[in-house]
């Protein structure tokens, strides 16, 4: 009896104590439930008006990438018989057998794969695809109404090349990174990859090989080798302008202010970070490591806020192209 009298005192004590602690996490984790649902709220308002946002944006760049492109082909790769970049240059060789005019001949041709694409792909053919591709083929065709072009705009061939690669270079970058496509040759690839399993990059590589490869024995040896020097530099410029679009910096950040830095990083720059425990090898002094990716302006601010708040932070920045995630690529 002594023994259960003593046990129960012992909780008669021990229970307020237990209330008292039990209380405040009841309350922190009312108060932690209702930011989340405040949180979620905003996050499902945001993704309500994004989707419209998105559409109009990437239509008005896929537009944009498709003006480029024509005025690429148009003004400086029709003009100089240049057959090195698809439909494009199939449409100049076939201009040169004097079948139809180049734009007229790439309306045909794209239309044609249209039909092809769809009967081969289904629905995994892009509607983003058929826009550009009809908008493209159209554009070209109009372009010979509205101002004709019988002749080079300079007597620079090799300047005129380095247009002819540039600007559709810049389109097609445009067009792949918000996942469109110019369609043409592109289509003829996407069906080689799903039946043969060839990559999509090797099968626009040879369409253009075996494109430019046919104007041997049409065009003068001079325009021909412009040609070939055209299709290989369009492959770099597009890799490259690619990159530069998607470039992005990693930071890592050792500091001794992370509640600051990662405030400002989370609220002012819109974006995230990971906080973990280090130690100096030589010092074993314990400080914070903030892991933390964004774009290259919010990483300029970032770094003129670190000088402001901790100048003895210590901070490595990796460019980079290719981080995947939330944010990032998809």
């Amino acid at each position: 009896m002594k023994e259960n009298e003593n046990m129960g005192i012992k909780l008669e004590k021990v229970q307020p104590k237990v209330t008292k602690e039990v209380k405040p996490k009841v309350k922190k984790e009312v108060q932690t439930v209702t930011v989340k649902l405040e949180t979620k709220e905003k996050v499902e308002i945001t993704e309500q008006h994004n989707p419209v946002k998105k559409i109009v944006s990437d239509y008005l760049l896929i537009t944009f990438s498709v003006i480029l492109i024509m005025m690429g082909s148009y003004y400086f790769k029709f003009p100089n018989d240049f057959t090195f970049g698809g439909v494009t240059g199939l449409s100049v060789v076939i201009g040169k057998l004097k079948l139809m005019t180049p734009g007229t001949a790439n309306l045909v041709l794209n239309i044609i794969l249209l039909i092809i694409g769809f009967f081969f792909l289904g629905r995994g053919f892009g509607v983003k695809t058929v826009y550009s591709s009809l908008l493209l083929s159209f554009g070209l065709y109009i372009m010979e109404f509205i101002d004709p072009v019988t002749a080079p705009l300079t007597d620079e061939p090799f300047l005129e090349l380095i247009f002819a690669v540039a600007l559709p270079a810049a389109g097609a970058a445009i067009l792949f990174r918000i996942g469109a496509s110019g369609g043409g040759t592109d289509i003829i690839a996407m069906i080689i990859n799903k039946y043969l399993k060839i990559s999509v990059g090797k099968a626009l590589l040879w369409s253009d090989v075996l494109i430019t490869l046919s104007s041997v024995f049409i065009l003068s040896f001079k325009t021909f080798l412009f040609s070939v020097l055209g299709m290989f530099l369009k492959s770099f410029v597009i890799d490259d302008m690619i990159e530069s679009m998607n470039q992005s910096k990693y930071m890592n950040i050792i500091c001794t202010k992370p509640d600051l830095i990662c405030e400002y990083i989370t609220h002012e720059l819109k974006r995230s970070a990971t906080i973990c425990q280090a130690e100096g090898a030589y010092s074993h002094t314990q400080k914070n490591l903030i892991l933390t990716a964004m774009k290259p302006a919010q990483a300029n601010k970032l770094r003129a806020y670190l000088a402001k708040v901790d100048p003895t932070a210590f901070t490595t920045i990796i460019k980079t192209s290719e981080i995947i995630g939330k944010g990032f690529l998809k």
